[in-house]
């Protein structure tokens, strides 16, 4: 499953490929995409992830701490968690029969062992 993502007038779409490079699903924060009709309303999707920083990147990421600067370590595993969380939903809507996810939404905590817990969702649909 490839992702391709872009911004059009600051909207996030993202157009999801199987392994042959064909489109199967377009996921999007907007309730309605030009060009496109909704067919039918399938539901709520929804996907999550629950992650750990390992020990030996906390203590990297402290020493980056104290000297300043953007802390790789976090960041790539919040990258890595949304990016599970979006494939999770997307496999719920294949599932559904759905082409498309409109309305999707990310929501993100950390729990108080410094997990990062990522939730997406979003109502999936079909498109023609």
């Amino acid at each position: 499953m490839k992702l391709r993502a872009s911004i059009v007038c600051g909207i996030l779409i993202r157009l999801m490929y199987n392994n042959n490079g064909e489109y199967f699903m377009l996921i999007t924060t907007i309730d309605n995409i030009q060009g496109k009709r909704i067919t039918e309303v399938l539901g709520l999707v929804q996907g999550s992830t629950v992650r750990s920083r390992a020990i030996g990147k906390d203590i990297i990421a402290i020493l980056r701490m104290i000297m300043g600067g953007e802390v790789t370590e976090y960041t790539n595993l919040l990258s890595e968690s949304r990016q599970q969380a979006i494939e999770r939903m997307t496999i719920q809507a294949e599932i559904l029969g759905s082409n498309g996810i409109i309305g999707v939404r990310l929501e993100n905590s950390s729990g108080k062992n410094g997990e990062s817990q990522i939730l997406a969702y979003g109502t999936a649909v079909k498109l023609s």
